[in-house]
C-alpha cells in the first residue's frame, strides 16, 4: 500500500470529521463515524447508478425506462462506465477503512455453521464471540471486493475493446453480468437486514449510532469491547428491568379497572415504562 494512499485516506478521515459530527446520546454507542458513513452512501449510491445504466445497456428494450432517467441511450452508455470507475475508486478507500474488522476468523467460521438460525431469527441474541462484523458481513464484503475487481478488468476490456481481442471481450460481457447479478443478490440482502429484518441498524449509517440493546443483541463482542461490560449480564438485567415494569403497567391497567367500576378517579398517568 503506497504512503501517498495511506496519507490521502488519513486527510479524508480528518476532513470529513471537520465537516461533520456525530452525537451520541445516552444509552447509544458510536458505531460509524462521519468518514465510514460518506464512503458507505457515495458507494452505495454510485453502485444504483452503475446498476440502473448497466441495465439500460444490457437491454435496451426491456430496460428503455430506464436511459431516459440519464439523458437517453448514448448519454447512458457514455456515463456507465464512469460510475463504474468511480465505485471501484472510492470503494477502494472503503476497503482500506475497513481491511481490518473484515478479517476473517474462527468465530465467522462458527457463525457460518449457524446461518440458517440467523436468517429464521430463531435466537434471539447472537453468540458471544460475534465482533464488529459478523460471518455474512464479512461474506458479502469480499463478495464486492471480488465483483468490483471484475467488473474494473471487465470494464476496461469492453471500454477499450478495439484494443484486445473480440473472444477476451465476449467473455468479459459474460463475467461482468455475472458479478453484475451477485453483486445485486447481495445488495437486496444487505438492505433487507439493514431494515426490516434488524430496525435499529439502519440508524448506524444516518446518524452513526446504536442503542446498547442492538449492540449487545447483534455484536455482542464488540459491545464487550467498547464498553469493558458482560452483553449476557446487561441483556438479562434489563430483561428483568422490562419484566417489571410490564407487571407495574399491568398491576396499574387492573387498579384503574377496580377504581372505573367503583365510580373512583384513579391516577391519571400510568407508571413510568
Amino acid at each position: 500500500m503506497s504512503t501517498s494512499v495511506e496519507r490521502f485516506d488519513e486527510d479524508a478521515r480528518r476532513e470529513a470529521s471537520r465537516h461533520g459530527r456525530t452525537v451520541v446520546h445516552r444509552g447509544e454507542l458510536l458505531r460509524h463515524p462521519v468518514y465510514t458513513r460518506v464512503l458507505h452512501w457515495s458507494v452505495a449510491i454510485l453502485f444504483v447508478l452503475s446498476l440502473l445504466s448497466g441495465f439500460g445497456i444490457y437491454s435496451a428494450w426491456l430496460f428503455r425506462w430506464l436511459t431516459p432517467l440519464f439523458g437517453g441511450g448514448p448519454v447512458t452508455r457514455f456515463l456507465h462506465p464512469w460510475f463504474g470507475l468511480a465505485f471501484d475508486i472510492l470503494f477502494f478507500f472503503q476497503f482500506l477503512n475497513w481491511f481490518v474488522p473484515m478479517t476473517w476468523t474462527k468465530a465467522d467460521s462458527r457463525w457460518t455453521r449457524r446461518v440458517k438460525e440467523y436468517a429464521s431469527n430463531k435466537e434471539k441474541l447472537e453468540p458471544e464471540d460475534v465482533g464488529f462484523f459478523n460471518g455474512g458481513q464479512k461474506l458479502y464484503f469480499w463478495a464486492i471486493v471480488i465483483s468490483g475487481l471484475l467488473f474494473l478488468v471487465t470494464g476496461l476490456l469492453m471500454w477499450f475493446d478495439d484494443a484486445v481481442p473480440r473472444w477476451l471481450v465476449a467473455v468479459s460481457y459474460v463475467v461482468h453480468d455475472i458479478a453484475a447479478l451477485v453483486m445485486l443478490a447481495g445488495f437486496i440482502i444487505h438492505v433487507y437486514e439493514g431494515t426490516a429484518a434488524q430496525p435499529g441498524t439502519f440508524q448506524s449509517m444516518t446518524d452513526g449510532t446504536v442503542s446498547e440493546e442492538w449492540a449487545w443483541t447483534h455484536h455482542p463482542a464488540w459491545y464487550r469491547d467498547v464498553t469493558g461490560r458482560d452483553p449476557r449480564e446487561d441483556f438479562e438485567h434489563a430483561r428483568r428491568r422490562q419484566g417489571a415494569r410490564a407487571r407495574a403497567l399491568e398491576s396499574w391497567e387492573l387498579e384503574q379497572d377496580a377504581r372505573e367500576r367503583a365510580g373512583e378517579i384513579g391516577p391519571a398517568e400510568p407508571p413510568e415504562r
